[in-house]
């Protein structure tokens, strides 16, 4: 997918499509809709049902908490009628708010699902650390007036890669059913004012980043020890854990599937880091179990992997962040 795509106006597309989709999350209740306050599905429902003609149910490929961004969610829906290309993502942004669009359009298989077949989630916490407070990156950012070791919050966060019990990372009201993990990486980096904290992981706890973040800040700071982090993986107790950060500085910003779906790629957002020049998919998949089993290829030694996983999958949000 280059910058300048032209949209397709001639074939019109139906059976399942999948989408990619990028909001500011500040006046939402994050992704997942809500009798009681607005959402982003909500509302991505409601334009592509006026494209349609009749109402549209999608599927994410997981939750975003209250305030949170996304730069390349992705969803699948089942086109009702047939729209072209540009069809689906003009008129269906015609008619979201602005802080809501569509990004792209693509017809997929039958058996492509945004969640279940997800094989990795990314994120993006972006920390503003300067002593005065932002202005301009104020709805993206997280401020922090204090002087920042980004190389020890680093080395910090480097016992969390690999799989876990995060249970110290959860928030209390964390529905999931195990608190089991694997987080394929985690770095922090500076980039003048801008402290980056950059995770993927197979699956994500509700709050597990911004919880993870906070705990780092902490470390970033002087208050807590380079040990904090691996003492709290050890103790799994969220109640003697950092407070949690805000979510305005956390992006989805991609959504990894097998490549046989061959869904589009893009630069990875916020368009504030457009500078580091990284693409969804880059990155090599650690060869673990989550991934093996995402790919249709459950190891056969470890059955009573396979069948947890599946239930897990059914029953579960794959990120709640």
């Amino acid at each position: 997918m280059s910058l300048f795509e032209r949209l397709d106006d001639t074939q019109r597309l139906t059976g399942r499509l999948a989408f990619g989709v990028e909001y500011d999350g500040s006046a939402y209740c994050g992704w997942q809709r809500l009798k009681h306050a607005p959402s982003v599905q909500a509302e991505v429902e409601r334009a592509l049902g006026k494209v349609a003609g009749e109402s549209v149910r999608v599927h994410c490929s997981g939750r975003t908490d209250t305030g949170v961004h996304a730069t390349r969610q992705v969803a699948h829906f089942d086109a009702p009628v047939g729209r072209s290309q540009k069809a689906w993502v003009f008129g269906a942004n015609a008619n979201l708010p602005r802080d809501i669009a569509l990004r792209w359009v693509v017809p997929v298989a039958d058996d492509f699902h945004a969640r279940f077949m997800a094989v990795a989630r990314r994120y993006r916490y972006v920390i503003l650390n300067q002593s005065s407070r932002p202005v301009l990156e104020r709805a993206n950012a997280t401020w922090c007036r204090d002087p920042l070791d980004v190389p020890a919050m680093h080395r910090a966060a480097q016992v969390l890669v690999g799989e876990h019990d995060f249970s110290s990372f959860r928030a209390a009201g964390c529905q999931s059913k195990t608190a089991q993990r694997h987080l394929h990486f985690i770095e922090v980096h500076r980039h003048g004012p801008l402290v980056v904290i950059d995770v993927q992981a197979n699956a994500f706890l509700h709050h597990m980043i911004r919880n993870i973040v906070g705990a780092l800040v902490d470390v970033g700071r002087g208050e807590q020890g380079e040990d904090y982090v691996a003492h709290l993986l050890e103790v799994k107790d969220r109640t003697l854990a950092s407070a949690t950060a805000p979510g305005c500085g956390l992006h989805f910003v991609d959504s990894i599937y097998d490549e046989r779906f061959a869904l589009p790629r893009e630069p990875l957002g916020p368009n504030l880091l457009a500078f580091l020049g990284e693409w969804t998919g880059e990155r090599e998949l650690p060869d673990c179990r989550w991934v093996r089993y995402r790919r249709g290829q459950p190891e056969a030694a470890d059955r009573n992997f396979s069948a947890s996983s599946a239930e897990f999958g059914r029953q579960q949000p794959s990120s709640q962040e």
